[in-house]
């Protein structure tokens, strides 16, 4: 593989910052945010296949399974942070959706680079984490060749789990036999190589795409509102009386006397002012509808 390496789009040298190390300060800066804005037209061009593992994933994800990220260095570090955001963003449980990076938790601090290399550690860690048919495994690999994800992606095949890959090269061997395989070319880097600059930003992008609008599939969005939002520190309490008010139209001072009956849930408090519901039975109401907020208004609606 180490003789192809060269040949990838993201290892290319960047014809526009060959001299990068005599530029004046703000021309370089000007040149990576110019770089920069290419990610967002490459990462449209995939987005028919983002759509196909959104499907997937909220599939999964609404039968019993979950969602794991494997990845090596800046890719599986990315993967762990979209991860870790779930929680408190969609109220979800920290099993849910999950990163796996290359030589464990250590790695996020400190660069273990001979992790990667190891496609039987991918396939061990596929193990460990206990990914059954129910899962799906995203696969992040920049250079679309990391043989600790191919690694991965062939265990969780065998397991019968839906696999999906992340690349930023048009030809990618993590791409082999998966069932989504999402291409994000966004050509070479200001930094030949470096691919925690364009590469890493397309990466993040498509992760947001991916667990945002699985989680909007799964009733976890009311409107634009992230109604399922945990209400952990100030700012957040603070987050869920403007989400009570901007859902019902209400006053500040009877937002927060709602967000204080519902316990700090703005999907409790959103029902309790729209039904007209106690605290028990709109949070039974909610339940019932497997916390679709939007399908627990209009059934209750419905019965009246």
């Amino acid at each position: 593989m180490t003789d192809k390496l060269f040949q990838l789009t993201t290892e290319a040298r960047n014809q526009q910052t060959q001299n990068l190390d005599q530029l004046p300060t703000e021309q370089i800066l000007k040149i990576m945010n110019d770089e920069d804005k290419k990610v967002a037209f490459a990462v449209e061009e995939a987005l028919p296949q983002v759509a196909k593992a959104v499907e997937l994933v909220a599939n999964a994800l609404q039968n019993g399974g979950r969602l794991f990220y494997f990845g090596a260095g800046t890719s599986g570090r990315l993967g762990i942070l979209d991860a870790v955001e779930c929680p408190p963003t969609f109220g979800t449980a920290p099993e849910l959706v999950q990163g796996v990076i290359a030589g464990g938790s250590s790695a996020l601090l400190e660069a273990i680079e001979g992790a990667e290399d190891l496609p039987e550690l991918g396939r061990q860690d596929v193990h460990k984490y206990g990914v059954s048919g129910k899962d799906v495994v995203l696969g992040i690999a920049a250079s679309g060749r990391t043989p600790y994800v191919i690694g991965a992606l062939a265990e969780a095949k065998e397991r019968g789990a839906k696999t999906i890959s992340l690349s930023c090269n048009p030809q990618a061997k993590v791409s082999e036999g998966v069932d989504v395989a999402i291409h994000v070319v966004v050509g070479p880097e200001v930094v030949t190589g470096s691919t925690r600059l364009k590469a890493a930003t397309a990466q993040k992008m498509v992760l947001n795409m991916i667990s945002t609008v699985s989680m909007i599939r799964l009733g976890k969005v009311y409107g634009n509102l992230m109604v399922n939002v945990q209400a952990t520190n100030q700012k957040l309490r603070e987050r869920v009386k403007r989400i009570v008010m901007e859902a019902t139209g209400i006053s500040y001072a009877e937002a927060e006397r709602l967000a204080e009956q519902a316990g700090g849930d703005a999907r409790v408090a959103i029902l309790m002012q729209k039904t007209g519901l106690p605290r028990a039975q709109a949070v039974e109401l909610l339940t019932r509808h497997g916390g679709r907020i939007r399908d627990a208004i209009e059934s209750e609606n419905k019965n009246r």
